[in-house]
């Protein structure tokens, strides 16, 4: 599958089979967490002129495909960019690195960096802030903040949900305020709530 930015991507069938390998190696709720956000995205690019509904779908499903290596805390989005350079899925490949990192900074990203040398910090570091994000980046930035591993819920809810199990730190309020922002983006394209498309948000927000 090519996007109409002429960067690989996979095939939804070997989206498929890459998060089958990674459950297998690595089962967590990460696979859920992973086909939801996927799931988002596809949703929101269906109304929004210019994105291609199936991109977005694989890009969503293997943003963090990292995991597949085991716990490594934020290094697993270098592993997640290595594995697709390897394959030569250069835009799955960037949103790997891009998806945490709403506003360019990588300060504000939750997780430690316990097992990134400074040589990898530094090389995560100089793309990020040198990064062009494009409306894939920015899309899936937004639905990784739309997806728990049981279904679509309230941005807030993801946030606390967050924070509750990597803490918070003096750059976090820059990084939501990007959050909200890209998602005024995407309702200003769409013309409606990005809720209005995603199913069950209500029952599993408040647990009904």
């Amino acid at each position: 599958m090519i996007n109409h930015l002429g960067q690989g991507v996979p095939s939804l069938e070997e989206a498929k089979l890459l998060l089958l390998e990674g459950q297998k190696l690595n089962p967590g709720p990460w696979i859920e967490h992973s086909m939801n956000a996927g799931r988002a995205a596809e949703l929101i690019a269906k109304n929004c002129k210019g994105l291609n509904p199936d991109v977005a779908l694989v890009l969503g499903m293997l943003h963090d495909i990292g995991v597949r290596f085991g716990v490594s805390y934020m290094k697993h989005i270098l592993h997640g960019y290595n594995f697709a350079m390897e394959k030569g899925y250069y835009k799955l490949a960037k949103v790997c690195l891009t998806h945490s990192f709403e506003c360019q900074d990588i300060r504000t990203c939750f997780g430690r960096w316990d097992y990134c040398s400074d040589e990898e910090y530094s090389f995560i570091k100089n793309y990020i802030e040198s990064a062009e994000y494009d409306d894939y980046d920015r899309l899936i930035q937004l639905c990784d903040a739309l997806a728990l591993p049981s279904g679509f819920c309230l941005m807030e809810k993801r946030m606390v949900d967050v924070a509750l199990r990597h803490g918070i730190h003096g750059h976090i309020i820059n990084k939501w305020r990007s959050t909200f922002k890209n998602k005024q983006y995407f309702e200003e394209r769409m013309g409606k709530s990005i809720y209005s498309v995603l199913p069950g948000v209500i029952e599993n927000t408040f647990d009904l």
